[in-house]
């Protein structure tokens, strides 16, 4: 592909990159070591993605119809370089904006969509994803929360799990069972839940970095209008393929960038932390290590670039995604093992003691880090996906 940007496209990196360094919060790795709950996190969050909207960066590749710029997929990208070169705070309705909303468009009436669109962009209906279930994970077409018609409404019952964000959430979208005789991809229902109908339990799953970024959801005699379906009744899993094909482009190009952040914190800490006597940087194994990571940092930037490709002239998605997600968790492993080996034991201690290195940034990634091989796909289905649908190795 060619790598260099029309003069339009380097005219909003431009633009955008002087609108952050003007108007961003600043690092939001010590900001959010210093912000007590989850809670607290997501109002600050909130309020970060509205003073975006306000200044027209939030869904750029949404169509205008809708409150979009209307620009391509390549412009989405440059958001996404510029927000982690300012390592600016993430935007706490990402489910919304580029799972749900994408699904929106694609298969919702024109009532459900001038009824979401604009407020998901807006951050006042930040969405929640109902996917995951306790026997339905890597299967997903396992589930088997049910919704039964009731008049005009549908009755759920059922368990959801690793459901981020549903402790803030307004709305959600849930893949439900409405037939349960037929075959397990068919019988499932698209459906939006308001979060706060009667009948909803959240619990948070504290992870071992001490925060719960993720909860369980409990639907017990939940009514939710018929009119809530997204596309046809028992056709859902068309529509959660939509939703799942976005999340894994967005994730292909953002990847590399969050990665890129991180190696330049860590050969910065390098310079500055001295071991044996001298700056670790001049160690020549731990520079090794650190320029491995650099070049796998860079291969799987080419691979995003091979998948923003296909995106753009109009191909369907293919297996970039799998193949990135699959190297990105061993990376991401391998940055933080590098991080304990360069820090020692500092590397353990948290915010807000003052001996913890980068305000307790590398304690958090540390542990962040060994989740890496388990969310959004874990490692061991990758390959499976990859050895027998891409190469057409036997499942035996």
């Amino acid at each position: 592909m060619d790598f260099k940007l029309s003069p339009g496209q380097e005219r909003f990196r431009a633009e955008l990159r002087q609108w952050l360094e003007a108007n961003g919060p600043g690092d939001w790795g010590r900001i959010r070591s210093k912000l007590a709950t989850r809670e607290a996190q997501a109002e600050f969050l909130i309020e970060w993605q509205r003073k975006l909207h306000a200044a027209g960066y939030v869904g750029l590749h949404w169509p205008t119809t809708y409150g979009g710029r209307g620009a391509t997929v390549l412009e989405q990208a440059i958001f996404y370089e510029e927000m982690a070169r300012a390592r600016a705070p993430e935007l706490p309705n990402a489910i919304g904006l580029d799972m749900a909303g994408p699904a929106l468009i694609a298969h919702a009436t024109e009532k459900q969509k001038q009824a979401h669109l604009p407020k998901i962009l807006s951050a006042e209906h930040i969405f929640c994803q109902g996917f995951s279930e306790p026997n339905a994970g890597s299967d997903l077409a396992n589930l088997q929360t049910r919704a039964v018609l009731d008049g005009d409404w549908y009755v759920l019952n059922g368990q959801k799990v690793w459901t981020s964000m549903a402790h803030v959430a307004d709305w959600g979208f849930f893949l439900v069972r409405t037939d349960p005789s037929a075959a397990k991809h068919k019988g499932i229902t698209f459906i939006l839940v308001d979060m706060r109908t009667p009948g909803i339990t959240i619990r948070p799953l504290r992870q071992i970095t001490g925060e719960a970024e993720f909860n369980e959801v409990f639907l017990e005699n939940v009514r939710v209008p018929a009119v809530n379906v997204v596309g046809k009744v028992n056709e859902g899993w068309g529509v959660a393929i939509t939703t799942l094909a976005h999340e894994r482009d967005v994730l292909t190009m953002i990847r590399h960038i969050s990665l890129r952040t991180a190696l330049e914190r860590l050969v910065a800490l390098a310079k500055r932390t001295v071991k044996d006597g001298r700056p670790a940087s001049q160690d020549r194994v731990l520079r090794q290590k650190i320029a491995n990571l650099q070049v796998a940092e860079r291969c799987l930037q080419l691979n995003g670039y091979r998948s923003l490709t296909r995106i753009l002239q109009g191909a369907p998605p293919g297996p970039e995604g799998s193949t990135s997600k699959l190297f990105w968790s061993q990376v991401d492993q391998d940055l933080a093992d590098l991080a304990t080996d360069i820090i020692g034991p500092y590397s353990q201690i948290a915010a807000p003691s003052a001996l913890a290195p980068d305000d307790g940034q590398w304690e958090f990634y540390v542990l962040l880090a060994r989740g890496s091989g388990i969310r959004a796909g874990t490692s061991e289905i990758l390959r499976n996906i990859l050895g027998e649908r891409v190469l057409g190795l036997p499942k035996d």
